[in-house]
């Protein structure tokens, strides 16, 4: 049997070459479908020395006054930028603030004078630390959906960024820029 295989589908059958083809086709779409993907969840902003890398927010319960948003910032320059201001349509007003623990107590507060961004170096707004707060919320962010915030740097200007929502627990772990 394996001889008449062999015989009826040999290296230089139509058959072989047609399935060959077939698969280098498929891997191909494969491939291009992954990136893709990839594309969609991992989307970065650039101005000036500064790149903003998979601004993300967590959807919200009805109700809720409050989003967080996060991303990272890396700047690829000789010196120091920082975030000064954010504004969105989404929120009345929206702040950049700070997590911490003292005494075993996590707390939350406010950054005042903005935040630097280390030349040559990375900042990640992410839970748990660095993070924006979108405050008094004029409609509910819901997973799936992007909304716009403009990021205003001391150097670099202003730049318009799409936060895509992902679920109420997200911990943001489509970006790996972050970690």
């Amino acid at each position: 049997m394996s001889h008449s295989f062999r015989a009826r589908f040999g290296r230089n059958s139509p058959f072989l070459r047609h399935f060959e083809e077939r698969l280098g086709i498929t891997v191909f779409v494969l491939a291009l479908l992954f990136v893709s993907v990839q594309a969609v969840f991992a989307h970065e902003f650039k101005v000036g020395d500064l790149e903003v890398v998979h601004p993300w927010s967590r959807a919200t319960p009805p109700g809720a006054k409050v989003a967080g948003g996060y991303f990272t910032v890396t700047n690829t320059g000789s010196s120091p930028d920082r975030l000064l201001s954010i504004s969105s349509d989404i929120s009345a007003k929206a702040e950049l603030h700070e997590m911490g623990v003292s005494d075993g107590v996590m707390t939350m507060r406010p950054v005042t004078g903005g935040l630097e961004i280390p030349a040559g170096g990375k900042v990640a707004l992410a839970p748990g630390g660095y993070h924006l707060m979108f405050v008094g919320l004029k409609r509910q962010p819901k997973q799936g959906e992007k909304f716009s915030a403009a990021l205003t740097f001391e150097k670099a200007g202003t730049v318009t960024v799409d936060f895509a929502v992902e679920g109420i627990g997200a911990t943001g772990g489509m970006d790996d820029h972050a970690n």
